[in-house]
């Protein structure tokens, strides 16, 4: 049997993928794998296709990157963020961040003629994360499988879809939580250049991205604990943008059911806790005070 199958619902011309072979791929957290195979040392046991730093097949690396050995995708790749097993996205330092993008960008500009490139990165168990040394995924998916994502609205759409509502700005990017938000604390990430694939990013607005990134996911920290899951993806179209969803809530028999989400959280509160911390220093002396009373708070109005 093959790795995976594309199948189209001839129904609802929804799209599945059947691959029973994914069921097999390691699994620390249940004790399938008693050694990270991302971490240095490893480098021989899977072929590289793209590498940062030191040369090839060594353990001086600063982000590596291989084939899925379950794939279910015709191009499925990991993305090893860090040779360090323990710091996630929001701990590393912001240059080995910038690193990270600018890797979804060399891989997505590797692809994009090919199909759809969807990057994506889990954390945490009760985000589907396997493996917990810190990495994304790439995919390729082909154009004709219809991907059920939201987009951005257009120009012409922004004056409904923004009607009041709350955005933090940066240099390059639009900070939002959009009003129909499925998720608790979702967070959006825009830039203000429309009409751009992801791959079009400058090195200022990779820097811009970086810390933005980080910042929030340090954010969404204090709100809920340093190892709350969350997926983050990039919107594979050609007005990109990334979505950060933390995973703070499990769908119910109606959510699966009719695909309705119901979201506990008022998007207008997160997007005014993300600005009243955005721009305040990391790692103060009050920041432990400050993450006990905000998940407290949280916890109480949900």
């Amino acid at each position: 049997m093959t790795d995976f199958e594309l199948l189209q619902n001839p129904i609802s011309k929804k799209w599945v993928i059947l691959a029973p072979r994914r069921a097999k791929r390691p699994d620390e957290a249940s004790g399938i794998e008693p050694v990270c195979p991302f971490c240095p040392g490893k480098e021989a046991n899977d072929k590289e296709v793209y590498r940062v730093g030191g040369k090839d097949g060594d353990a001086n690396w600063q982000i590596r990157v291989v084939n899925n050995k379950f794939p279910f995708a015709p191009v499925h790749e990991v993305i090893i963020h860090t040779p360090n097993h323990h710091k996630s996205f929001g701990e590393i330092p912001l240059v080995q961040a910038e690193l990270i993008l600018q890797t979804y960008i060399n891989r997505f500009k590797q692809y994009e003629k090919d199909g759809q490139v969807y990057i994506f990165h889990n954390r945490e168990k009760g985000a589907g994360e396997s493996l917990p040394h810190p990495h994304s995924q790439l995919a390729v998916l082909p154009f004709e499988v219809d991907l059920d994502i939201p987009r951005l609205a257009t120009p012409m759409e922004m004056e409904t879809a923004a009607k009041d509502q709350t955005y933090k700005e940066t240099n390059h990017f639009v900070i939002f939580c959009p009003r129909t938000s499925q998720w608790p604390d979702e967070v959006w990430i825009a830039p203000k250049e429309r009409g751009n694939l992801f791959s079009s990013l400058k090195d200022n607005q990779i820097s811009d991205l970086a810390f933005t990134l980080s910042r929030l996911i340090q954010i969404l920290d204090l709100r809920h604990g340093s190892d709350f899951p969350f997926n983050f993806y990039i919107y594979p179209g050609g007005d990109w943008y990334l979505r950060i969803i933390p995973r703070v809530k499990v769908l119910g028999g109606f959510e699966v059911g009719t695909g309705i989400f119901v979201n506990t959280q008022d998007p207008k509160e997160t997007i005014e806790f993300i600005k009243e911390h955005f721009d305040q220093p990391v790692g103060g002396p009050n920041e432990e005070k400050i993450k006990t009373i905000h998940r407290a708070a949280y916890r109480k109005g949900v």
